[in-house]
């Protein structure tokens, strides 16, 4: 039996991508026999050389590779790995005993070090009245240093499952994500994540856009409408992090996914929040901390 749940175990490009698209393997060979068909002039490709048709189809199954590995490449060092921490007391050393209680993701929004994730992944911090819960952000720098920095919450908004936090990185050149549209997606596309599940850093997983305009349950008891679908595997750990397309481009927030009961894996039925969604939340969030709708 199928459950639905949100992952509540919170566990510019520097070298532009080709602006070839990257398909899935399941199409390759489709494509490709019509690349060797036109190539060689034939109307039917039982003419077609089988040694030249093999290296053809080979050839083209290295390009979609190098254009995965250079996608992961240069939109990785934009993903962070965010830990909930929780201190024993107030006076406590946050890197000796503290209690690390869940772990999530997150991109990078600006330069300015505010990072965008699921309200679910920092929920203890948010509403924190104990002066206990801490959130440690891991990244890189655009050199490829790692580094963290203690998260401060910005802004919030459970109705869409958003969250801002705010880090320090001076001294560090940060590398912002690249927002994209969720408005011109078409079922079948592929589509990308990348996130920490089960405290894995810098986990890719491969898909497609399975559906689109779903609704799944916020934080909050409401529903949020329009989310992507995508068989794109989100584990607990993927929360917050993005759903990228084929340039590149951050189309969603991987936020939900249906589980098996007691298994806690993804079934291949998994949500993302549409970057619309939050291009339309996050900016109000870094300027008031709330989002427009509790201001009128």
């Amino acid at each position: 039996m199928a459950v639905f749940c949100i992952q509540s175990n919170l566990s510019g490009l520097a070298n532009p991508i080709p602006s070839r698209r990257i398909s899935r393997r399941g199409t390759l060979a489709f494509v490709s026999s019509i690349v060797v068909s036109s190539w060689l002039g034939l109307a039917n490709l039982n003419s077609t050389p089988p040694a030249l048709a093999h290296n053809l189809l080979q050839d083209e199954f290295q390009q979609q590779e190098h254009l995965l590995v250079h996608l992961f490449e240069e939109t990785s060092p934009s993903v962070v790995f965010i830990k909930d921490i929780e201190l024993r007391m107030l006076d406590e050393d946050e890197d000796a005993d503290a209690k690390v209680q869940g772990t999530g993701s997150g991109f990078i929004w600006d330069q300015f070090g505010h990072v965008v994730t699921n309200y679910h992944v920092v929920a203890k911090l948010a509403t924190d009245t104990s002066g206990l819960q801490r959130c440690k952000v891991f990244l890189v720098d655009a050199k490829g240093n790692s580094f963290y920095s203690e998260g401060k919450i910005i802004g919030f908004d459970p109705a869409y499952d958003l969250a801002v936090l705010k880090i320090d990185v001076d001294g560090h050149e940060i590398r912002p994500v690249v927002l994209g549209q969720s408005n011109k997606l078409h079922v079948g596309q592929s589509c990308f994540a990348i996130g920490n599940p089960y405290g894995y850093e810098n986990t890719l997983t491969t898909g497609v856009v399975s559906g689109l305009g779903r609704e799944i349950p916020s934080p909050n008891g409401g529903a949020i409408k329009g989310a992507i679908q995508t068989d794109a595997d989100i584990n607990a750990g993927n929360s917050g992090g993005p759903l990228i397309d084929s340039y590149g481009h951050v189309i969603g927030v991987n936020t939900a996914t249906f589980t098996r009961k007691g298994s806690g894996m993804s079934s291949g039925v998994n949500f993302a929040i549409p970057i619309d969604t939050v291009l339309r939340t996050v900016p109000y969030l870094i300027v008031y901390g709330t989002p427009y709708s509790n201001r009128f």
